[in-house]
């Protein structure tokens, strides 16, 4: 058997597996959804197929979205491929259950008026519909190798799918111009800082003589910033609900654990740069610390 076919038979049979894996997965999915109604009430079928469609959702999502945040890690050795997504899956969950509040609460009432939906069962359906047009979409794209935003592609669903069911009155336009405005600011801002970053990173270490040294100096303070940074946002998003804090005493909060992950990480990095020659890919190796940590947030 030549070597390109036998290549092909193992490629479809990994296929297959993962196939199967998926399938399986929604099965389970289906199976806890329904476990859920209490004794003697039934099983609520829309649950179920809500419970299945979000699996497939969030199937897409791991495919689609998780790899922009273990990406980076991987592709460096940072970490194992496994390593990566383990760490991801636990800290996906936990953003979603900590800072996840807003979102949902713009999906479900701020891109469209409830209000205007004749009855719940109408409601059930279009948002059914909106998940299900999301998910769909990111699997092509994702085929295809696009680039497209989870974000997005729910929005778009549940906007078209309001409009659908409502009229073009149902939609909150301003809202939605903020959020289409939001698409174009955020990468504009974040490619400035991420160029600033990079601005920084290069002139205060890698252009140095004693690139080793000035690592050792820099890296913990760039960690502290990202640390004081998404620490903040976090407290602010995550914690409103059980404890009211405004951004001074958020940011007072990040900046005590940013304190304590600059004197954490400076002691790391002391540690692995000591057998370290004078030398780029040293360097590279410096910021296996930030790769990882980033991975949180």
């Amino acid at each position: 058997m030549a070597p390109d076919t036998r290549s092909e038979q193992a490629s479809k049979k990994q296929d297959f597996k993962r196939l199967g894996l998926a399938l399986l997965f929604l099965v389970g999915t289906a199976f806890f959804a329904a476990s859920l109604q209490p004794g003697g009430s039934g099983v609520s079928i829309e649950l179920v197929i809500a419970a299945v469609i979000g699996g497939y959702m969030a199937m897409n999502i791991g495919a689609n979205d998780v790899a922009n945040n273990v990406g980076p890690a991987v592709g460096s050795k940072a970490l194992t491929l496994l390593g990566a997504i383990l760490i991801a899956a636990i800290f996906e969950a936990a953003g979603a259950l900590i800072a996840g509040g807003d979102v949902v609460s713009t999906v479900k009432k701020g891109i469209i008026d409830p209000s205007l939906i004749p009855n719940a069962q109408i409601f059930i359906a279009l948002m059914m519909a909106a998940l299900f047009a999301g998910a769909l979409w990111l699997n092509i794209a994702t085929a295809f190798g696009a680039p497209v935003s989870t974000t997005h592609a729910i929005v778009g669903g549940v906007l078209g799918a309001g409009i659908a069911a409502g009229g073009f009155g149902i939609a909150n336009w301003n809202q939605m111009g903020m959020i289409a405005a939001s698409w174009i600011i955020s990468p504009l801002i974040g490619g400035a800082i991420a160029a600033g970053f990079l601005f920084w990173i290069k002139r205060s270490i890698t252009y140095r003589r004693d690139m080793i040294g000035a690592g050792r100096r820099m890296v913990p303070i760039m960690v502290s910033i990202m640390v004081f940074a998404f620490s903040t946002y976090l407290i602010m998003k995550g914690l409103k609900k059980i404890i009211k804090l405004d951004i001074l005493q958020a940011g007072g909060i990040g900046l005590v654990l940013a304190v304590v992950s600059y004197f954490v990480v400076k002691n790391l990095v002391s540690k692995h740069s000591a057998s370290l020659a004078n030398e780029k890919p040293s360097i590279n190796k410096l910021f296996t610390i930030p790769l990882i940590l980033q991975l949180p947030f």
